[in-house]
């Protein structure tokens, strides 16, 4: 008979873990909290660093996964530890039984409107990779001029940063600048495109090549310093200022739109499963693995897993590597 395996969370690490335990013939039970599979990734565009369409992704995964049991719409509302595994219940009144549960539930992006200095949600041309993400894959979003002649981008908003509460590096954020400034220039080819950063970290595989291409080929101005100041003009534009850290000279540019690089934060549900399971959260916030060199994916817990970013910031090819690790992981516990 083949073994319920409980998968908190349907987006990339969740679909990827249940595709590779179908194949190990286990019966994976994905519970997601939305409407929708896929996670975050399902609103994206396209993915770095191939501009690869996040949609077709997606899709693969969810056609992959016909075969598991899924819930949307759905939270746990309690886990119970038995003898030999865990009871789980969920909002719409399903009970489980499970020896071995994954925790997939990924991460919430940073409220920009708490870096005031911003502006985010007071001025009108002041929003968020998330809002320039969804207006690429299609959303109306009347803050984004039909014609912008000069597009800003803050990286490391509300990311290593102690007045916000979080010190990690997003990891994913200079990229997904890069991405997106290489997609305006793109869409409007005569539009001046800044890059403040406080350093690039560029760590992946084709990483610095995209960087490179972004500045050769699209002509991307990259500015090494903060940004101190936000404000509106009276015409409606940003103005922006902010230092030069390399050339030691103060800015002001004014821009039709700016856009602030959110980071990541662990999800709510994942500390929400924590609590009632007793698993730790970490001192950056995300749930504590077992160790963080070779049990990351395992919790101090029993048949307790993780997989994705729960545990930490993560790009997606690892957060698709940690679900093919956790699966396999799960399947040789079950094993035992």
């Amino acid at each position: 008979m083949k073994e319920n395996v409980i998968i908190i969370g349907g987006g990339v690490a969740g679909l990827e873990a249940a595709r590779q335990m179908l194949s190990l013939g286990l019966r994976p039970i994905i519970v997601e909290q939305s409407d929708h599979l896929g996670g975050h990734v399902a609103c994206w565009h396209r993915l770095f660093p191939d501009m690869t369409p996040a949609r077709e992704l997606v899709a693969k995964l969810v056609e992959s996964c016909r075969e598991a049991n899924i819930f949307l719409e759905t939270t746990v509302q309690s886990i119970n530890r038995l003898k030999d595994g865990y009871a789980v219940m969920l909002s719409n009144g399903v009970n489980i039984l499970s020896r071995a549960v994954l925790i997939a539930s990924g991460f919430k992006l940073f409220d920009a409107a708490k870096k005031e200095e911003y502006g985010y949600g007071v001025y009108d041309h002041v929003i968020t990779n998330r809002d320039l993400e969804n207006w690429f894959a299609g959303a109306e979003d009347l803050r984004i001029p039909k014609e912008p002649k000069v597009f800003g981008f803050v990286h490391c908003v509300g990311s290593r940063d102690i007045k916000a509460g979080n010190t990690q590096c997003s990891k994913v954020c200079c990229m997904t600048a890069i991405k997106q400034a290489i997609e305006i220039k793109e869409k409007f080819p005569g539009c001046e495109v800044f890059c403040f950063y406080m350093d690039l970290r560029l760590f992946g595989k084709k990483y610095e090549d995209f960087y490179l291409n972004a500045q050769r080929d699209y002509g991307i101005q990259f500015i090494r310093g903060r940004v101190s100041e936000v404000s509106e003009t009276i015409d409606g534009r940003v103005q922006v200022k902010a230092e030069d850290t390399l050339s030691g000279k103060p800015l002001k540019i004014q821009m039709d739109c700016l856009c602030l690089m959110a980071g990541m934060q662990c999800n709510p549900s994942a500390t929400n499963i924590a609590d009632m399971i007793r698993v730790e959260v970490d001192t950056d916030g995300f749930l504590r693995s077992k160790d963080n060199i070779y049990s990351i994916l395992e919790s101090q817990k029993p048949g307790i897993f993780f997989a994705g970013a729960c545990t930490g910031t993560k790009t997606v090819p690892e957060t698709v590597a940690e679900a093919r690790a956790a699966a396999l992981s799960i399947f040789n516990y079950l094993s035992r």
